[in-house]
């Protein structure tokens, strides 16, 4: 009891009785334990009264939101980035073939052929 053994809680008893005696020894007992029970009473009204103004349940309702918020945003973090790896891997593994560039600067040469059939038409008519 408040960092006291027994030896020091016999001590202070002997004491008390030489001091008080035998006849004030009860009531001032009494009236110790009434100081300790008021002690006991005034530092409980003290931290209700701190609690209360400093709101700690709902600072702490409040983080424990945060936290679980914090929480599910890391969640969809990890669930995007893994998405994300998979997507990239996809990717790798698709091989783009690439359209390839025209020179601009070499003209290119057109040429009409004649078909074989407009030339036999064309022998036809003058036969006729």
């Amino acid at each position: 009891m408040f960092g006291m053994g027994f030896t020091e809680i016999l001590l202070i008893a002997v004491i008390a009785i030489l001091f008080l005696g035998p006849d004030k020894l009860p009531g001032a007992m009494v009236d110790i334990a009434k100081f300790f029970r008021s002690a006991k009473d005034a530092i409980s009204s003290v931290q209700n009264s701190f609690e209360e103004e400093i709101h700690v349940s709902e600072i702490k309702k409040e983080a424990l939101a945060y936290k679980k918020q914090l929480e599910e945003a890391t969640d969809i973090k990890r669930h995007v980035n893994a998405e994300f790896d998979s997507l990239a891997s996809a990717l790798d593994d698709v091989e783009i073939h690439k359209p390839k560039k025209i020179e601009e600067d070499v003209p290119q040469e057109v040429t009409f052929k004649k078909s074989k059939k407009k030339k036999e038409e064309k022998e036809e008519m003058s036969n006729v």
